[in-house]
């Protein structure tokens, strides 16, 4: 049961991959004598961590009561949660996909906050890369806390692999849409939900590079309507000049930029890369994972992404009527 909780967990963290940038996506499972209570992720930057959202929907079903106040608040619910009895999650046992943060920043420290409420016991997928994070671990054992360390740490990795990248260098991911027969139609290929998904990456992203031809040719917008988010800063990648009458040039407080050199690749951000077969050519020795919406048809559209490219499964999962598949370049 133990792997099944953690895997509950590390499903979470993929259902918010990215979209907590600069943050790892983390996920995070409570349990009380046995009882399921809750599987959660946390949702951005900022905001509560996954073991905090836990505790916080941990406390609701065990007192039948609600908090009266925004969950994703760190500040306040930690105090909150500090403020509950003392032993009120003895008997809980906690799966989490990263080591506790051990450290205060935008949020309070998990590790001295699960220290003080002494659960039962916490299962970690994986320990903190980042060594100024880490230690959280061992601050909860100290306590008395049952603490195990490494339940499917090869699946945490995978997960975490990002924003281990995006420490020293840029993070790169192309997102494309496509038939399940691989072909891109003229027209509009994933769902409202898969598109929704992709805007709310676009509003994430430190830049959005996308190819010159695209924007010549569709002369698009870019924008994140469908998630009601601020647009991401363009990086529109060409040898030739570009028309500034398209309308992506007329948002507000966007940069956008042009031209073939890609010195931005070398610091650490999150980079998205949208665009067809030109692109992913050019591109292909920098990308790092490739995201994929995969519609349920079949097209006989004869444009494809036709390039050589080796690539290894990470995740999948629904997203609305598609398959969403994260892989990684190999």
């Amino acid at each position: 049961m133990d792997e099944l909780y953690m895997q509950l967990a590390l499903d979470a963290a993929w259902h918010n991959q990215l979209l907590t940038y600069p943050n790892p996506s983390v996920g995070a499972v409570l349990l009380h004598e046995g009882r399921l209570l809750c599987v959660v992720a946390h949702k951005k930057a900022g905001d509560s961590h996954a073991e905090v959202l836990a505790l916080l929907d941990g406390y609701e079903a065990l007192s039948n009561q609600k908090v009266d106040f925004d969950k994703n608040n760190s500040h306040l619910a930690h105090q909150f949660l500090l403020s509950l009895p003392q032993g009120f999650f003895g008997k809980c046992d906690m799966y989490v996909t990263l080591e506790p943060c051990n450290h205060d920043g935008k949020t309070p420290s998990c590790a001295s906050m699960l220290a003080k409420l002494k659960l039962k016991s916490i299962t970690i997928a994986t320990l903190d890369p980042i060594k100024s994070h880490s230690g959280g671990a061992k601050r909860i054992e100290d306590v008395g806390t049952a603490l195990y360390a490494g339940l499917l740490e090869s699946k945490a990795k995978e997960l975490l692999e990002p924003f281990v990248i995006w420490q020293k260098r840029a993070f790169v991911l192309f997102k494309l849409a496509q038939t399940t027969n691989g072909k891109i139609t003229g027209g509009t290929i994933s769902s409202l939900v898969s598109r929704t998904h992709s805007h709310k990456l676009r509003a994430r992203v430190s830049k959005l590079v996308i190819g010159g031809s695209t924007v010549r040719i569709d002369r698009p917008t870019l924008d994140c309507r469908l998630s009601g988010d601020m647009p991401p800063d363009v990086f529109i990648y060409t040898k030739g000049d570009v028309d500034q009458s398209i309308p992506l040039f007329d948002i507000k407080d966007r940069d956008v930029a042009f031209g073939d050199k890609l010195d931005f690749l070398s610091k650490p951000s999150f980079i998205l890369i949208e665009g067809g077969e030109g692109m992913l050519e050019a591109f292909k020795e920098k990308i790092d994972w490739l995201l994929v919406y995969q519609s349920p048809n079949i097209d006989n559209e004869k444009k494809s992404y036709n390039t050589n490219l080796r690539l290894k499964h990470l995740y999948a999962s629904p997203m609305g009527e598609d398959l969403m598949i994260w892989s990684k370049r190999i």
